[in-house]
């Protein structure tokens, strides 16, 4: 007698709150998404980033169901949505352009989308009020779009896609359109709302820094695919790839050949370097693999005097001098030409930093690199 097997499928509460399973979409030969699989728990901010055309906004209108799959399947709380229209899913979206009905009230704006549903006036007015309340713009009821400030704007497009606590919030490159100030305070305002409404917010965006101040996770996006997913410091720290590495901040990258692996260290020859860069830990590759060393410029220290260690030291000529405010930025170059980029925090207003044409030392620690595939 032989026993049929079949396939069981995890239940609705073993799931995560959002399933993305090997998706691709295909826009005629173009491949726009390849294979992407993705889990996001509920009441996360979860941010995709990547440069232009990598898939991530192609991703996002195909969770909003503006677009559908060529293959694979979307879960939203358990439930297969992947053919489902965008209108029948608990999900809202918010655009970079706002998309705000100029010739409406910000009351009237954010009532839409509960007046759309049959909400009645008394109750939407309520929801209304409440929302305006939590992105502090009580008082602008009655104002139109153009009387408001792009902040303000951004907040208005922010309540009336939240009105409706949707279980999923959509975000296209949400601040996009703020200046730099404003945008760095609507980012922590938009983390202490989310919180406050615990709706898990799925966000695109490009930008670096935005990301990493926004998101409980980010997937850093190429082609078409998720490279890497983790917490921003993972992504920062520990890069799964030359790619990742030199997308997210400012990194020294540096080709180089195994010559040793231990479980407590390894060398790897860079040529650029003119030595043998030391890592306190082996990183369990083949022999004589080749590699690349990914070193951030703020875990690399200048002096003028010969450092004590021996080991990841080189000299060179300072040839730039940024100074950024809360910190400066060196260019070093070495001996054999290749340069080196290294910053420096500016804790001591009165430091005296070294200037263009100074001979230093620059060293860093054995815990400092990372070690990529090429």
């Amino acid at each position: 007698m032989t026993q049929q097997m079949t396939e069981t499928k995890p239940s609705h509460s073993e799931m995560p709150y959002v399933r993305i399973d090997h998706v691709t979409k295909r826009f005629g030969s173009f491949e726009a998404v390849n294979q992407v699989s993705l889990d996001i728990e509920k009441g996360e901010i979860f941010c995709l980033l990547g440069g232009s055309g990598c898939g991530k906004t192609t991703l996002l209108r195909m969770l909003a169901g503006f677009e559908e799959p060529t293959e694979g399947a979307i879960y939203i709380d358990g439930v297969d949505v992947t053919s489902v229209p965008p209108y029948e899913r608990p999900v809202n979206m918010m655009f970079q352009s706002y998309a705000l009905f100029p010739h409406m009230t910000v009351a009237q704006n954010v009532a839409f989308g509960l007046r759309q549903d049959g909400v009645s006036k008394s109750d939407a007015l309520l929801k209304v009020r409440e929302m305006l309340a939590m992105v502090q713009l009580e008082g602008y009821e009655s104002r139109k779009p153009h009387q408001l400030s792009g902040g303000q704007r951004q907040r208005v497009a922010l309540a009336r896609a939240l009105v409706k606590r949707p279980k999923l919030l959509l975000l296209d490159e949400p601040l996009g359109a703020l200046d730099k100030k404003l945008r760095e305070r609507t980012q922590f305002e938009l983390v202490n709302l989310q919180e406050k409404l615990g709706v898990t917010f799925v966000i695109v965006t490009h930008d670096q820094e935005e990301a990493m101040t926004l998101a409980s996770r980010l997937g850093v996006m190429q082609s078409g695919k998720i490279l890497q997913v983790g917490s921003p410091t993972d992504i920062y720290e520990f890069p799964n790839s030359r790619y990742v590495a030199d997308f997210i901040g400012s990194v020294n990258l540096f080709d180089g050949q195994l010559t040793v692996d231990e479980p407590d260290h390894c060398l790897i020859h860079c040529e650029a370097l003119g030595l043998e860069v030391h890592i306190d830990h082996g990183v369990s590759s083949a022999p004589d693999a080749l590699v690349t060393v990914a070193l951030r410029p703020e875990k690399i220290r200048l002096s003028r005097e010969q450092p004590a260690q021996v080991e990841n030291c080189v000299q060179g000529w300072v040839t730039g001098v940024a100074y950024l405010g809360d910190s400066t930025r060196f260019l070093i170059q070495l001996d054999n030409g290749t340069q080196v980029q290294v910053t420096r925090p500016n804790i001591d207003r009165h430091d005296e930093h070294l200037a263009a044409d100074e001979r230093v030392w620059a060293f860093w620690e054995g815990n400092s690199p990372v070690v990529v595939a090429r």
